[in-house]
C-alpha cells in the first residue's frame, strides 16, 4: 500500500489498539452510569413505599402504580439499551470498514497515478556540440585608467541533426521485488549529421542513455558502421571530426528496463526529417502527452505509434507511450454509505417498531442481519459492481426479513419496512440520483405508516 494512502481524518478505527482501549473505557463508564441511574430510581420508589407503610391504602395505590411504570420502564430500557448497543457497535464497525475501504481506494488511485505520472524511461534527443571562438570585450583598470580589452572566448554551440530515424520496441513485465509494472525497451536510432559550418571540423556527439532506467545493457554507438568505444565511464560525449560540407551517420542501440512509461524528449531543438516508431507488444496502450502520432497501427496485441516531422518542427513536451488502465470512478461512495449505515439502521428499526411488535431477540437478529449485509456489500463491491452486488444481497435480506412476521400479513409488513427503510436508502446512496431515491424511500415509509395507523386500509392482524 502506498505510504501516501491515509484514512478518513477524525474517524475512529478499531484496528488501532489505542482507539480500541479508549472506546472500551468510555463504554464501561457509560454502562456503569446507566446502571446507577436505574438502581437509583428503584431505590427511590422503594423508599417512598417504605415511608407510606403506615398508610396501607396509599401505599398500595402508589406502589402498584409505580411498580407497573417501573416495570414498563425497565422493559423499555432493555429495548433502548439493545438498540444503542447495536447502533454504537455498528457505528464503530462501519467507521473501521470505511477507513479500510478508503485505504484500498487510495492505494488503487496511487497505483494508477504511478503508472501515468510516476517512474518513466525518458530518452533525451542527442546533440552535436562544437566549440566556437567568439570575440568579446570588457573594461579593466590599469594604472588608474580604464582600458577596453578585446579578447575571444570559447562557447559551446550545437548543430541541428539532419535527420532522425528511431525505432523502439517495448514489452512490459513485472518487477519481482515490489510487483510493479516495468517496461523492457529495445532502442535503435540512426542520426545523420551534416557539417554546414566553414571553419569548424571538430564535434562531440552527445547521446546519453534514457533517464530513469533500472538496468541498461548493450549500449553501443556506431559511426558509419564503425563502433566508437567509450573512453570514460559515464561520459556519453563522443568526439569526431567532420569536414565542412561533409555528412556522417550515427547509430545508437541499447536495451533498458524501467518505469511503465517511455517518452522521447527533444527540448530546445528543431526536428527535421524525423521519424519515431514506438512498437508496444501489449495492450491497452496510449500515446503519452498531447503530441498525437501521425500513424497508429494495431495488429492483434501489438500497437505501433509513428510520429513524423518533416521540416523544422519544435516539440515542447515529451511524447511516447504508456500503459492505460480502466478509469477509477465512483470513489468515496462505499465509505459514505458506511458512515450513514447506522442512521439507516435506526430508520429501519423505527419503521419495524411502528409496524410490528418487536422482541429483544428479533431486534438482535435484525441488527446482525443488517450489518452483515452491509459488510458483505463492502467486500463484494471490490469484485463486482456495487449496485449489482446490493441487488443480490437484497434478495437474501428480504427472504430473511419474512421471518419477522408471525403471520403472512405481518411478514408483508416487515418486507415493506425493509424495502423502504433499508434496501431503497442503501441503493440510493450507491447511484448518482441519491436525493431522488432517498426522497422516494422516505415517502414510501410515511405513506405506509399513514395507511397502517390512520386509515386502517391494511388491517394487520397479529397473532400473539
Amino acid at each position: 500500500m502506498s505510504l501516501s494512502a491515509q484514512g478518513i481524518p477524525g474517524l475512529p478505527d478499531l484496528t488501532h489498539p489505542q482507539e480500541l482501549v479508549q472506546f472500551g473505557t468510555q463504554a464501561l463508564q457509560i454502562s456503569l452510569l446507566f446502571v446507577v441511574l436505574v438502581m437509583a430510581l428503584g431505590i427511590a420508589i422503594a423508599l417512598v413505599s417504605f415511608s407510606l407503610r403506615h398508610h396501607k391504602s396509599e401505599q398500595l395505590v402508589f406502589f402498584g402504580e409505580w411498580a407497573i411504570r417501573y416495570s414498563q420502564l425497565l422493559q423499555g430500557l432493555q429495548h433502548l439499551a439493545l438498540i444503542l448497543i447495536l447502533l454504537v457497535t455498528g457505528f464503530f464497525l462501519c467507521t473501521t470498514l470505511g477507513n479500510r475501504y478508503h485505504y484500498w481506494e487510495q492505494a488503487k488511485v496511487a497505483q494508477v497515478v504511478g503508472s501515468v505520472a510516476g517512474d518513466k524511461l525518458e530518452q533525451i534527443a542527442p546533440q552535436v556540440r562544437y566549440i566556437a571562438e567568439e570575440p568579446y570585450s570588457y573594461n579593466t583598470q590599469v594604472d588608474g585608467k580604464i582600458i577596453k580589452v578585446n579578447d575571444t572566448q570559447k562557447i559551446s554551440r550545437y548543430l541541428t541533426l539532419a535527420s532522425s530515424q528511431i525505432q523502439v520496441k517495448i514489452d512490459k513485465s513485472v518487477d519481482i521485488q515490489n510487483q510493479s509494472l516495468i517496461y523492457l525497451v529495445d532502442y535503435t536510432a540512426e542520426y545523420k549529421v551534416v557539417n554546414l559550418l566553414k571553419n569548424i571540423d571538430r564535434f562531440f556527439f552527445e547521446a546519453p542513455p534514457p533517464y530513469g532506467y533500472t538496468q541498461l545493457s548493450g549500449y553501443k554507438l556506431e559511426q558509419d558502421g564503425t563502433r566508437i568505444k567509450q573512453t570514460n565511464p559515464g561520459d556519453y560525449g563522443f568526439p569526431f571530426r567532420l569536414a565542412p560540407g561533409a555528412e556522417t551517420s550515427f547509430k545508437v542501440t541499447y536495451q533498458a528496463q524501467g518505469g511503465p512509461r517511455w517518452v522521447y524528449n527533444a527540448p530546445n531543438q528543431l526536428l527535421s526529417q524525423f521519424r519515431l516508431s514506438a512498437i508496444a507488444n501489449f495492450s491497452p496502450v496510449d500515446p503519452a502527452s498531447g503530441v498525437v502520432p501521425k500513424y497508429i497501427k494495431v495488429e492483434g496485441n501489438t500497437t505501433q505509434f509513428t510520429w513524423v516531422f518533416d521540416e523544422n518542427v519544435s516539440v515542447k513536451n515529451p511524447f511516447g507511450v504508456f500503459t492505460t488502465s480502466r478509469p477509477i470512478g465512483k470513489t468515496g461512495i462505499i465509505p459514505r454509505l458506511l458512515l450513514l449505515a447506522p442512521s439507516l439502521f435506526l430508520w429501519w428499526i423505527l419503521l419495524l417498531y411502528l409496524s410490528l411488535p418487536m422482541s429483544l431477540k428479533n431486534i438482535a437478529i435484525s441488527g446482525a442481519v443488517f450489518f452483515a449485509c452491509i459488510l458483505s456489500l463492502t467486500y463484494m463491491a471490490r469484485l463486482i459492481n456495487a449496485e449489482l452486488a446490493w441487488m443480490f444481497i437484497s434478495l437474501i435480506f428480504i427472504s430473511l426479513t419474512w421471518g419477522l412476521g408471525s403471520n403472512r400479513r405481518a411478514s408483508f409488513a416487515a418486507i415493506i419496512c425493509t424495502i423502504s427503510g433499508a434496501i431503497l436508502p442503501v441503493f440510493g446512496l450507491l447511484i448518482p440520483f441519491s436525493g431522488l431515491t432517498l426522497s422516494l424511500a422516505g415517502l414510501l415509509s410515511a405513506v405506509w405508516l399513514a395507511i397502517l395507523h390512520w386509515y386502517n386500509w391494511y388491517n394487520l392482524a397479529i397473532e400473539d
